[in-house]
């Protein structure tokens, strides 16, 4: 049974996802003793954001799925998914899409492993290993602030699977924050930008955005 301030704390999530099946609510309140835990051993969030959990990283991590509703069976990559956003949480949102998380960090993926297990999830993979050295094809490719945009496209392009089963052809959903005119002043593919503010009233999201790029 989870502790009354981590319910409380998991209410914002619950405001914006309502439809949560009774697994998926536990799933999610195990979550932060859990992370609150590793935490205490190495770095995966900063400390001072750990009140912060459920709205900067599980409802950040979420927001994608505001955007694109996962069909069953898609298979989905987290590059550069440090302790696991946003693959975690859309891992237990989407308990039948196939989602790989990679990090050529050690100690960060022994952290998504040890996670994934307490929280059963079974349709994660933990991949230490560089995006570039990859060889499987996936439906999106999905990170947090981890490179510009040029870079990472160089990096995970080679990822993205022809053919499409969603809506939006295959491609990269990418988290990233501030004004990003600059960066993709020079990127020549397709993207479009979701401005997280119109679906959360919180501030954390006013500046926050939901990048989506494709071939």
């Amino acid at each position: 049974m989870a502790n009354p301030e981590t319910v409380a704390l998991f209410q914002i999530v619950e405001k914006y996802f309502p439809d949560l099946s009774d697994k998926q609510r536990q799933q999610f309140l195990a979550m932060y003793p859990i992370y609150q835990e590793w935490n205490g051993k190495i770095n995966v969030i900063s400390r001072k954001d750990t009140p912060n959990f459920y709205e900067r990283h599980v409802l950040h991590s979420l927001s994608i799925a505001k955007i694109i509703r996962f069909v069953p069976n898609s298979r989905l990559v987290d590059v550069g998914t440090g302790g696991g956003f946003p693959g975690i949480p859309l891992a237990v949102l989407f308990p039948e899409v196939e989602f790989w998380l990679v990090d050529s960090v050690g100690k960060k993926m022994r952290v998504v492993e040890d996670v994934a297990r307490q929280l059963g999830l079974s349709n994660v993979k933990a991949v230490q290993m560089r995006a570039e050295d990859l060889k499987q094809k996936f439906d999106f490719v999905l990170s947090r602030a981890v490179a510009d945009i040029n870079t990472f496209w160089r990096w995970t392009s080679h990822l993205i699977a022809k053919k499409s089963r969603h809506d939006m052809p295959n491609g990269l959903l990418c988290l990233k924050g501030g004004d990003l005119l600059e960066e993709f002043a020079n990127f020549p593919h397709f993207f479009k930008f979701y401005e997280l503010r119109h679906y959360f009233s919180e501030p954390f999201f006013e500046t926050k955005k939901l990048v989506y790029a494709h071939p």
